[in-house]
């Protein structure tokens, strides 16, 4: 149990039955007239929704203990990926949906936070950027724009981002994990 002034960003909430809640972002209120409360934007860790939540301040909240590790990404086994613990060499299977988004960025020997709550699988989190091969994208053709056009672009792990037209193929470039937005070019 923690209390409503306790509160950080990252914290996992255990509310309304037993559903996981992380804290977003959150705002101690004091108005003039009235109590003080906690302004939050909570996202729940299994759907993603993000809902807004108001407690008053002070209120007992049930805290979850999740246990992040990071873990390297091994190889995938059908439509399982399979993560190492790098401390104690342990495999564990994680499926699609708790990996989510960052399927499009994971290749083998990539370090990810691997989120487990009771011996289950949160979600899997990538850092803000990563850096990638182009596999595939066409030659960019040089045309009257006034603004710097793009293309569609193949990363290694198969997933097409929008790159600049100077790009060309077998160049590692940094993307954001969060948007899929190219970031730069990596210097050799």
């Amino acid at each position: 149990m923690a209390s409503t002034n306790d509160l950080k960003n990252g914290m996992v909430l255990k509310l309304d039955a037993g559903q996981l809640w992380s804290v977003v972002e959150f705002q101690h209120v004091k108005p003039g007239k009235g109590p003080a409360f906690v302004r939050t934007k909570l996202k729940n860790v299994l759907s993603g929704k993000v809902v807004d939540k108001t407690f008053n301040a002070g209120v007992k909240v049930e805290t979850a203990t999740v246990d992040k590790r990071d873990m390297q990404f091994s190889y995938m086994d059908g439509e399982y990926f399979v993560f190492m613990d790098m401390e104690t060499y342990d495999q564990l299977m994680v499926d699609r949906k708790a990996v989510g988004d960052a399927a499009n960025f994971l290749i083998e020997g990539f370090t990810a936070t691997v989120a487990q709550h009771e011996g289950e699988v949160l979600f899997v989190e990538l850092p803000a950027a990563v850096e990638l091969v182009i596999q595939e994208t066409e030659p960019g053709v040089q045309g009257d724009r006034s603004t710097g056009g793009t293309k569609p672009a193949t990363l290694e792990t198969g997933h097409q981002i929008q790159v600049p037209l100077f790009i060309t193929t077998g160049e590692k470039i940094k993307v954001d994990t969060r948007t899929s937005d190219y970031l730069g070019r990596v210097n050799s």
